[in-house]
C-alpha cells in the first residue's frame, strides 16, 4: 500500500517514465514527418532535440519556472518571519533549508520547485504574506516543503518543459509540412497520402497527449503534499484555512500560465474552477472544498 514513504520512490519511476515516455514521442513525431516530407534530416533534429530537452529539463527546468514566474530570491533579512518558518519546518522534516523567491503579485499562492532536496525552491507571492496569519502561513509552507520531500516538485517542473517543447514541436513540423512542399510529390501514391492524414492526426494528438501527460501527475499528490503538511505541523486547520483564504481571493496571478498553473498550491486561474464532472477530469488541483473536508477530518 502506498503512504508518505513510498511515494517519494513512486515518484523517481515516474520521472524516469515521463522522460523516456516524451523521448519516444518526439521521436515518433519526427518519423512521421520526415517520411511525409521524405528528409531524414527531420528524424536527426527531433532525436537530438529529444536528447537535450530531456536532459535539459532535469538541470535547468527550476530556473525556467522561476524565470517565467518573475520570482526574485530573496535573503533572511528581507523576509525574516517567512525565513524563520521555513528553516524551522525544514530542521522538522529533515530537510536541507530551500532557497525562498518571492513574486510581486497580489493573488496569495506558492509553489515548489528544484530537481532535489538539496537544489529545493520555495516561492511565495506577496499577496500570500499580506493575507496569512503565521499558522496559515506555516501550513502553506509544509504543504511546499512536503512536495520537496515528496519530490513531487522534480515531476512537475519537468513537465512544464516537456509538454512545451512537444507543442513547439508540433507547430514547427506542422509549418514545416504545409510549407515545405508536403504534396508537391506525387510518387508513393496511397502509402503518401495514409502517411500524411498521419502527420494531420499527430499533429493534433500531439499537444493533447502532452497535456494528458501534465494531468497523469495525479491530484492525489496534493491531497499528499496536504496529509504530510498537516503531520509536519501537527495543527491541519492552520493549512485548512490558508485554503479557503486563498481560494476566496478573486485576484488573477498575473505571471501564471497553463504550463505552470500545475505548480501552485491552488489553482491561480480565478473564474475557473468550474466543478462538472468532465472539467475534473482535467484539474490539476483537487477542489478546495474536498481538500479542507479532508483536513479537518484528519486525527492528528
Amino acid at each position: 500500500m502506498a503512504n508518505l514513504y513510498t511515494h517519494a520512490e513512486s515518484n523517481n519511476r515516474k520521472t524516469i517514465l515521463y522522460l523516456t515516455g516524451f523521448f519516444l514521442l518526439v521521436i515518433a513525431l519526427g518519423w512521421v514527418f520526415s517520411t511525409v516530407l521524405q528528409s531524414q534530416i527531420i528524424l536527426w533534429v527531433a532525436v537530438v532535440l529529444s536528447i537535450a530537452m530531456s536532459f535539459g529539463s532535469y538541470w535547468y527546468s527550476d530556473k525556467l519556472v522561476l524565470s517565467m514566474s518573475r520570482a526574485k530570491e530573496i535573503k533572511k533579512d528581507d523576509a525574516p518571519e517567512l525565513y524563520r518558518i521555513v528553516e524551522n519546518l525544514s530542521i522538522t522534516a529533515g530537510l536541507p533549508v530551500p532557497r525562498i523567491y518571492i513574486i510581486e503579485d497580489a493573488q496569495p499562492n506558492a509553489f515548489a520547485t528544484g530537481r532535489n532536496a538539496k537544489h529545493g525552491v520555495v516561492a511565495v507571492t506577496t499577496g500570500l504574506l499580506q493575507r496569512l496569519d503565521r499558522t496559515e502561513l506555516e501550513g502553506v509552507m509544509a504543504h511546499e516543503l512536503s512536495h520537496i520531500g515528496n519530490k513531487d516538485m522534480l515531476i512537475s517542473t519537468v513537465v512544464v518543459v516537456l509538454v512545451g517543447m512537444v507543442v513547439l514541436l508540433a507547430d514547427l513540423f506542422f509549418r514545416m509540412a504545409f510549407f515545405g512542399g508536403m504534396g508537391r510529390d506525387d510518387r508513393g501514391g496511397q502509402a503518401r497520402i495514409i502517411l500524411i492524414l498521419v502527420a494531420v492526426v499527430f499533429l493534433i494528438l500531439a499537444p493533447l497527449l502532452a497535456n494528458a501527460m501534465k494531468m497523469a501527475i495525479s491530484r492525489k499528490r496534493e491531497f499528499l503534499a496536504d496529509a504530510s503538511g498537516a503531520l509536519l505541523t501537527r495543527y491541519p486547520d492552520g493549512l485548512a484555512r490558508a485554503l479557503e483564504k486563498i481560494a476566496a481571493d478573486p485576484n488573477q496571478l498575473r505571471t501564471a500560465n497553463d504550463a505552470t498553473a500545475h505548480l501552485y498550491i491552488a489553482n491561480p486561474f480565478r473564474g475557473k474552477e468550474k466543478k462538472s464532472w468532465l472539467h475534473k477530469l482535467f484539474m490539476s488541483h483537487p477542489p478546495t472544498e474536498e481538500r479542507v473536508a479532508a483536513l479537518r477530518g484528519m486525527g492528528v
